[in-house]
């Protein structure tokens, strides 16, 4: 597989804030990256430094191996979505549909029609009088029917309907699939998109905490949920991300794989085993200190790096 995108040692500084510290990532070719984390984990300031619409304090950014910044060859190869996404005063979706046009060389106008009509997008007002999810859908319009080599969608749902976002996700599989390229997705639903995605990279105050295939983080944990002392007897000398207690029911999730004869043995104590969807990986792991022992039997569950968690108990 081909890498496109090369970060290395990527940092920005704002005067009373780090957005990016010390990022080192590779995106590939034909692939659907989710880019997660948290309100302010620096996912826009990654996505705008990689399509020069912001600049690094420090590091190296390699865009199909050249510098982006002024440079018109890379960036008529990137689309780039933001959620405060900016259009000239006055236009109409279809004028803004014809510059996109203009300057991607692949746009598929047929694809963008449908769109417009799928998202049920008024063509006869200025967009600065569309809802929050019609202005959306306009994003989404240009992003999929510019078939950029690397397209970037920044919370490209808000304030759609459950009904648009699925319009959104299938017509993303199904182009995709027609004419593959790379996908960065950036979204807070992570369960939503989570079937869309191949590879995940989680951020965290600026940090990269996970950067793993989708398929691995599914296979690198599990819940157990029963009786609080069964669940304690089990968890010992194990990685725990996470344990919540309710009154004598404890839920734990458990860093590696369950065995059949673990999960034989669970039931007899009437504990329920299963597993880790992504969104519960990903909240487990952000809501932890970055390292930790295992669950001791004089002790408390401890921590483990998101990272080590998927290293060492993702699928083999």
């Amino acid at each position: 597989m081909t890498s496109i995108i090369e970060v290395k040692h990527l940092t920005k500084r704002y005067r009373t804030a780090t957005a990016l510290d010390d990022v080192s990532l590779a995106l590939d070719e034909g692939k659907i990256y989710g880019l997660l984390g948290r309100n302010g984990a620096g996912k826009t300031t990654l996505m705008s430094i990689l399509t020069a619409q912001n600049f690094a304090t420090s590091g190296r950014v390699r865009v199909f191996g050249e510098d982006p910044y002024e440079n018109a060859g890379v960036l008529g190869r990137l689309c780039f979505v933001r959620e405060n996404q900016k259009y000239p005063e006055r236009a109409t979706p279809p004028q803004a549909f014809r510059t996109a046009s203009y300057f991607y060389p692949n746009w598929n106008q047929r694809l963008a029609e449908r769109l417009v009509e799928e998202f049920q997008l008024p063509t006869d007002r200025p967009i600065q009088r569309l809802s929050r999810g019609q202005l959306s859908a306009v994003g989404i319009v240009i992003a999929l029917a510019a078939r950029a080599d690397v397209t970037f969608f920044d919370e490209p749902y808000l304030g759609l309907d459950a009904v648009a976002r699925q319009v959104f996700y299938d017509r993303l599989i199904e182009d995709y699939a027609e004419s593959p390229r790379t996908i960065v997705l950036s979204s807070h639903l992570i369960d939503e998109v989570a079937n869309l995605l191949e590879h995940v990279i989680v951020l965290d105050r600026g940090r990269v905490v996970i950067d793993a295939a989708a398929d691995d983080i599914r296979g690198s944990a599990f819940n157990i949920v029963g009786d609080a002392t069964a669940v304690a007897a089990f968890a010992v000398g194990k990685q725990v991300l996470r344990k919540q207690t309710l009154g004598n029911v404890t839920s734990v999730v458990l860093k590696g794989q369950v065995s059949e004869s673990d999960k034989v043995r669970l039931a007899r104590s009437g504990v329920e085993v299963a597993p880790v969807s992504l969104q519960q990986f990903i909240v487990s792991s952000a809501a932890q200190p970055d390292k930790g022992d295992a669950w001791g039997t004089d002790g408390p569950p401890a921590k483990v790096e998101a990272r080590q968690l998927v290293r060492n108990g993702g699928a083999r």
